[in-house]
């Protein structure tokens, strides 16, 4: 790839880069993590991923703004309009959208490529570990969501069947699970060398929050009349 094509797609992403967990930072760790997956599989076009890479959350902000549209949809729209309209062959763009489409954890429309599995693992890597952690707990700030929510008892529930949206239960939802995932051996290693961070910030936090609960409400009855 030419460094002025690299600059130009680097530069509107950067343009579209609003949401703090999903910043340029999150975009570079993602090319990063593909370039590394790259290097143990066959065939691949680096041009194309580097792209998909580099664009692959542009459309984040009509997410944002309407949480009913699909980031991944919109991204790769804008992507493919992107590369057209700077003069990329029609095919390179339809590659490149491709990817972008099918990058988003679902099952209705999973990654065909050997760059579109290597952005989808790419992607999953930076929401496995403790930066996965980190950055989902940004994310639950910024639209206000909790750690966790209290079940009918009072105890404060794990996360799992919830129906309310908290860091909890998008662990339970989402993160516990996703080490089994991938498209490629390089990139379930990679995560799997994550996994216990995550499982032990989460135990720890639970175990934590319970242990608040627990001996909080003893000490409040000593001290709270009937």
């Amino acid at each position: 790839m030419k460094k002025e094509d690299y600059t130009t797609m680097e530069n509107y992403m950067l343009s579209c880069m609003e949401d703090s967990a999903h910043d340029k930072e999150h975009i570079y760790r993602v090319l990063y993590n593909a370039l590394d997956i790259a290097q143990t599989e066959e065939r691949v076009d680096y041009d194309i991923l580097i792209s998909a890479c580099l664009l692959h959350d542009v459309g984040r902000k009509e997410q944002f703004e309407n949480p009913s549209v699909c980031h991944a949809m919109a991204g790769a729209e804008k992507a493919y309009v992107f590369l057209k309209g700077h003069g990329f062959p029609e095919e390179y763009a339809a590659a490149v959208r491709d990817c972008i489409r099918s990058h988003r954890f679902r099952k209705s429309d999973p990654p065909q490529s050997i760059e579109a599995k290597i952005l989808f693992d790419a992607d999953k890597i930076d929401v496995s570990g403790a930066i996965g952690i980190a950055r989902t707990l940004v994310y639950k700030g910024k639209v206000a969501e909790p750690l966790y929510t209290l079940q009918e008892d009072g105890q404060v529930s794990d996360g799992s069947g919830d129906g309310q949206p908290s860091f909890f239960q998008e662990y339970k939802y989402k993160l516990e699970g996703i080490y089994a995932g991938f498209y490629t051996a390089r990139g379930t290693e990679m995560a799997k060398q994550r996994q216990q961070a995550a499982a032990t910030f989460y135990e720890n936090i639970l175990r934590e929050v319970r242990s608040s609960y627990q001996n909080g409400k003893k000490n409040l009855q000593e001290h709270v009349g009937e």
